[in-house]
């Protein structure tokens, strides 16, 4: 299954699931393809399209996903990241009125340097990145948390 994640931006996304609609009808995608659309209207009969997903639907579905193709927000990278999935990360672009300005290139950069996504920056090349991330091992998130906590540990036993 793939899980589609457009976030909660304020302004449509349509260029990523015209994107992936021509995968599908080119028959380049022929897993099950879940949508959570936020406020970008559209209408499939190949995707099952949800304004929103309660949370504990969404994090199920990111847990079963075989890859996640997302829009560049940190939120929504992150929680594919945490989960070791396979991600394809687009960013939402200012030219094309998707944000208000391009602070998702920078984002997705980020993370595609670290090797914990693939970007997706040209929308020609779905289909050869489709391939790629069939093969593609994302670098295993480590949280900082327990360092975190060592350090507030370390800190309080001074006071």
């Amino acid at each position: 299954m793939i899980l589609v994640v457009l976030g909660t931006q304020d302004k449509p996304f349509t260029r990523l699931l015209d994107t992936i609609q021509n995968q599908i009808k080119k028959g380049n995608i022929k897993d099950k393809v879940i949508v959570q659309a936020g406020c970008t209207k559209y209408e499939s009969s190949d995707m099952e399209i949800f304004d929103l997903i309660p949370t504990d639907e969404f994090n199920k579905l990111i847990k079963d996903a075989d890859l996640i193709i997302t829009h560049g927000g940190v939120g929504s990278i992150l929680e594919g990241v945490k989960n070791n999935k396979v991600i394809l990360a687009a960013p939402r672009l200012k030219k094309h009125g998707e944000h208000v300005n391009d602070h998702q290139l920078q984002i997705v950069d980020e993370f595609a340097k670290m090797g914990y996504i693939i970007p997706l920056k040209d929308f020609n090349k779905l289909d050869k990145l489709l391939i790629k991330a069939k093969k593609f091992k994302p670098k295993e998130f480590v949280s900082n948390n327990r360092n975190f906590v060592t350090l507030l540990e370390s800190y309080i036993d001074t006071l």
